[in-house]
């Protein structure tokens, strides 16, 4: 009994600090890695501590970001007296707690959800000969927030297996964790092909809210607006700025005057009453330095992102190689969205966001002027993250037009399809939805299928999910794991040429 208690209490802190907490899971895995590696202990210290250090410091850029910018948006609902569902990842969780309470189910039954779930994708990886499955999902703080709305939209499509008590059956908790450790499983793994080729090989997939959406800008960028007949793509590091333009060339300089010229022109329309009432400023603040200041933070805080990323990522990938050799043979671990800003064109992903953010409010007017019965207010995080990464992708395979076009119209996307399953699935009226692509597009199409379908319906999303990297491994047999196992060989299989290479 004591020995259990021991294992219980050692399960629950690892559950809790470290499984939940993206710095210290990606150090955990360094330092399994490294010691599957056989190296010496303080080059196994070095490392880990390296990698965790690397991950506090790109979440310290992402708060900064989120934390900045979130009492902007926010600050035009309250402008304009607009009763509306955030579409925002921690404004989701909130909702989907405060819907659960409503009804009388425990929120805790999410954690148990994560971690049977996680086991899930881990087997999937584990058996990727047969499943085909090449990223284990390693980003908690999103595990958590996907699993609280994922365990809502079970219980919306199919309430008979919610019962009637206040914790979550258990044949709902088995459901709901093979859907959802399959989409972490599957989602990740249409992220390697673009970001090894975003990267060249640096080893990593993307384990976010917008995995689908990154593959589906990939093929896209690239059907539509790649270069053909030999033509040179023109990517937005190309772009030849006359004169004084030329100062966009430079990263820093552009993401500056940019956001300065966009966000200067809301914080204008909110107004200084507002925010010397919400006590952010004194009266007697300048509020045009102000809301400079305020600007240039976005190129202070993207740097910090930035920074992390290279502190971190050369330690993950090459420890992770010890877990791909002796327990998950040819996977790769996947990581947070931010971890690609480290890679391609930096400008890309301003322009990203800015394209997204463009089709963000627009569909936000056309919810207003139509009478929609739910209106949406982006929250930062799905159209910053969202739209910076997929403009990341679709600059590199399409060039500057993929870059504004793919995320202006993947804007629209958020904000019409997060209206739709927010209002019809009840979270509106608790004032959040998580909102970024997948839950946008691919989770309002799984709940359909769920509601109408019913159980033949939870079959068939496991069926299309685990189908996908089948799919995916017959189009390429001979490259599908040479690209995770050895992507120099990759390359000259495939006459791939990088500008690393040059």
């Amino acid at each position: 009994m004591i020995v259990l208690d021991i294992l219980g209490g050692i399960w629950n802190f690892f559950a809790t600090y470290v499984l939940q907490k993206a710095p210290y899971m990606v150090g955990f895995l360094t330092l399994l890695g490294y010691s599957l590696m056989g190296k010496k202990w303080y080059d196994t210290l070095a490392g880990t501590l390296k990698a965790i250090i690397g991950m506090l410091i790109l979440n310290a850029g992402s708060a900064g970001l989120t934390g900045t910018f979130r009492p902007i948006l926010a600050g035009l609902r309250e402008r304009f007296n607009l009763t509306a569902c955030v579409t925002d990842p921690y404004y989701g969780q909130n909702a989907v707690q405060d819907a659960m309470e409503n009804i009388g189910k425990s929120f805790a039954d999410t954690m148990m959800l994560l971690l049977i779930a996680f086991i899930i994708n881990i087997l999937l990886v584990r058996f990727n000969r047969i499943t085909k499955c090449r990223a284990l999902f390693t980003t908690g703080h999103v595990q958590v927030q996907q699993a609280a709305t994922a365990i809502w939209l079970l219980i919306f499509a199919l309430p008979q297996l919610a019962g009637t008590g206040a914790n979550v059956p258990l044949p709902m908790m088995i459901v709901m964790s093979i859907l959802l450790g399959a989409y972490w499983a599957v989602g990740a793994n249409l992220t390697i092909k673009p970001m090894q080729e975003l990267s060249d090989g640096a080893g990593f997939a993307i384990a976010h809210q917008q995995m689908f959406g990154i593959r589906l800008g990939y093929f896209l960028s690239d059907k539509l607006f790649g270069a053909k007949n030999g033509k040179k793509l023109k990517k937005v590091g190309d772009m030849e700025m006359p004169g004084f333009f030329s100062i966009f060339n430079e990263n820093m300089v552009c993401t500056a005057l940019l956001m300065t010229a966009f966000f200067g022109a809301i914080l204008a329309i909110i107004g200084k009453p507002y925010f010397v009432g919400t006590g952010d400023i004194a009266e007697s603040t300048n509020y045009v330095w102000w809301c400079f200041d305020k600007s240039l933070n976005f190129a202070v805080y993207l740097a910090i992102l930035q920074l992390g990323v290279r502190t971190f990522v050369t330690e993950l990938t090459a420890s992770f190689q010890g877990i791909a050799d002796k327990l998950l043979p040819s996977s790769v671990p996947g990581v947070d969205c931010a971890v690609c800003f480290g890679f391609g064109d930096a400008n890309a992903v301003t322009f990203g966001f800015l394209a997204g953010l463009v089709g963000q409010i627009l569909a936000i007017l056309i919810l207003i002027f139509t009478g929609s019965p739910t209106i949406i207010i982006c929250g930062f995080v799905p159209v910053f993250f969202d739209n910076a990464t997929i403009g990341l992708v679709a600059n590199e395979k399409g060039g500057l037009k993929a870059c504004l076009i793919i995320p202006f119209f993947c804007g629209l996307i958020q904000v019409f399809g997060s209206a739709l399953i927010a209002g019809w699935t009840g979270l509106a009226d608790f004032g959040g939805y998580l909102g970024m692509f997948d839950w946008a597009t691919v989770w309002p199409g799984f709940t359909v299928l769920m509601k109408y379908l019913g159980y033949v319906g939870v079959g068939l999303v496991a069926v299309i999910l685990l189908a996908i990297p089948q799919i995916e491994y017959r189009m390429d047999p001979k490259g599908y794991f040479l690209i995770t196992e050895d992507y120099e060989a990759y390359k000259e299989y495939k006459g791939i040429k990088s500008e690393y290479d040059d």
